[in-house]
Parts: structure tokens; sequence; C-alpha cells
């Protein structure tokens, strides 16, 4: 039986006028909307309480098991405004399939996929005002999540599970937008290795990278490259919050292959894009020698990030602890900026959607 999302509504809204001033700077996660979706999930009764309520804090034990074994999953996507008025979501159906394979991998319940839909759309409608009017690339940012929130200690899968989704108004992820950003090759840490936790999206991954990219900072880069060192060749693996493509002067939209990455929705995305831009995708490992040398020769003409947060973001100059260098003449390249308006106007309904990518919600 599908759940029932319906609507308790908060007695303690933001006012308009606070609303307004976070929608006029929304920058990213730092305003939440006045409700949160939410599920229990116990062995006797399956997933349950479903209901879209007030936003407020969740009361745990001390002995919660996600505060000492790290069982957790998250998600995020985007809620857009058309200029109709209508509100829609992007690919919501492959975050829910993700949201799956990262619940199996951390021994999680599996939320169904219609029921993953159904709370995310019951939020955006609960939660509607909050949606921004995009005077750039502005929308309402969601983050479904799921948690172990039995009490007790010892290693094992929980037996009480919370699973929901909070919505924040989002800007630009990177405040020098399609300016470019500079990337940290880390030869210090890794992210992944076969067989880990690299494919699914939890909150360990994120936890294990910040010291790199406070690394990163130090050497004045934006975000972290990580490098898969497995076979010795220093492979290209993603960034800390992005999938990592090439565009290559023989027509190649190439990017690292699946494995330990995170198989992105924005990486399929411009996959799936890239012909439409006379590029061929290619998946293959990269090593960062090809990436140095390719940049130095012509053969490597630009590289950008793809991601929920960031949509698609152009690397501009690479450094590490052997070699600083810049790709092309160190601006944003013309195809990543092509495809990166391409994607924005089917997300916010300015070009046809002839993938059936959109949902509407509103």
């Amino acid at each position: 039986m599908s759940l029932d999302f319906a609507l308790q509504p908060s007695s303690h809204p933001a006012s308009e006028a606070d609303r307004a001033a976070a929608l006029a700077a929304p920058a990213f996660g730092r305003y939440f909307t006045d409700h949160m979706a939410s599920a229990v999930w116990t062995p006797g009764e399956g997933w349950h309480g479903a209901r879209v309520g007030a936003l407020e804090p969740f009361s745990l034990h001390p002995s919660a098991a996600v505060l000492h074994y790290a069982q957790e999953i998250f998600e995020g996507l985007k809620a857009y405004r058309h200029a109709d008025g209508s509100v829609w979501l992007f690919r919501p159906e492959a975050n829910a399939r993700r949201f799956q394979r990262s619940a199996a991998r951390l021994a999680l319940p599996v939320l169904d996929e219609a029921d993953f839909l159904a709370s995310v759309e019951a939020l955006v409608r609960a939660d509607e005002a909050w949606v921004p009017v995009p005077t750039t690339e502005e929308s309402l940012y969601l983050r479904p999540f799921m948690f172990a929130a039995e009490a007790f200690l010892g290693v094992r899968p929980a037996e009480r599970c919370v699973y929901s989704v909070i919505a924040s108004p989002a800007g630009p992820y990177f405040a020098s937008g399609v300016a470019g950003v500079t990337l940290w090759i880390s030869s210090t840490y890794t992210r992944a290795a076969p067989g880990g936790t690299g494919d699914a999206k939890c909150g360990g991954n994120y936890a294990a990278s910040l010291a790199a990219q406070l690394e990163a900072r130090e050497h004045g880069c934006d975000q972290v490259l990580y490098l898969d060192r497995t076979g010795g060749e220093g492979r290209l693996e993603e960034s800390g919050t992005m999938n990592l493509c090439l565009v290559t002067s023989s027509g190649e939209l190439l990017t690292p292959g699946l494995g330990t990455i995170l198989e992105g929705v924005t990486r399929d995305t411009v996959l799936t894009l890239a012909g439409k831009f006379g590029l061929t995708p290619v998946e293959r490992p990269v090593t960062v020698e090809e990436l140095r040398a390719g940049a130095a020769d012509g053969t490597i003409t630009e590289v950008f990030a793809a991601g929920t947060a960031a949509v698609v973001t152009p690397i501009v100059a690479l450094k590490s602890p052997e070699h600083s260098f810049t790709i092309g003449d160190g601006q944003p390249g013309k195809q990543t900026l092509a495809l990166r308006e391409h994607l924005l106007d089917i997300q916010f309904g300015r070009v046809p959607d002839t993938h059936g990518w959109m949902r509407r919600v509103l």
C-alpha cells in the first residue's frame, strides 16, 4: 500500500516578510521552508506514520545508531518555477532509484519509488510559496534522507529508521558562477575503492571529504579532485561534490566510468545531451597525466563538473603538488556553456523537454 503524505499545516510558518527576504537572497542551504515530509520504518510495521508536518528538530536517544555507526543516506534534487507559474521536478525518478541503491548498500530499508515521489511532491505542494521565481537559476532544493534512529549500541542494521524530506530555496552553488572554478588534485586523500561506498550517496563519504576540501582551500582552490590509485596510475575519479567531464579536440565528451564514483543524474543527463552538441559520449579511465598533457597540447579543450547543486560548472584550472595548469585559455569553454544553458532551459521550461525528464507538481 502506498504511503499517504497528508499535510498537517505548521502552526508557526515564516511570515511573508521573512520568506520574501529569504527568497531575495537564497544562497545555498541557508534558509528552510515551513514543512518537512517524514515516515518511520520498523520490521513489524514496515513504513508507517507518513505525513507532511511542521519543520521541527528530531528527538534522538544518545545511542541512536546513526550517531555511532553513520547508517545514513540522502538525495538532492530541485523544483523549478516556470514562466507560467507552474512548478516542476527534474528526473526525480532517477533520484528515487539511486536512493534505493544507496539504501541497499547501507543496509537500510528500501523506500518504494512511488512513495519517494509522493513525499517530495507533497512537500513541494505544501511549501509552493517557497519556490523562487527565477531571475537567474534560483530553485527549491529538496533533500530526502534516511537515517538509523534505533537506540542501541552494536554493529548491525538498525530496526527503526526515519525517512524525511526538507527543502531550501537555493541560488548558484558556487559564488563565482560561470566564471569557472579551480580544482586541487589531492595526493593525500582518496574518496573510494572497489567494494566501498563510493557509488552510494551517504553522509560518511562527505564527512571524509572535508579534510580534502580544507586542503584544497589552503592551496587557493574551490574544490578537490580525487584520484583512483588502486591501479597505481592516478586515474581521475570525481570532485568532492560533482562528477567530472572533459571535452576533447576530437569531439568526445569524456568522463570516468562508474564503479567507485557516484552515478550522477546530471552526469547521465549531459552524456545523453552530448550528441546535440556534436559530441560523442565516452566513459573510460583517464589519468591525471593524460589530463595534464592534454591541457598542454590542446587535445583536451574544456573541463567541467556536473551535479544537481552545481549544474554544469566550468573548471578552468587545476593544481597539484607537482603541477599547476589551465584548461584552454583559462575561461569557461564554449561547449560547457552551451550544455549548461540548454540544461537550464529544459529545467526552467524555456525549451521543449523531448526526453520526458520534467515532472509537473503544480
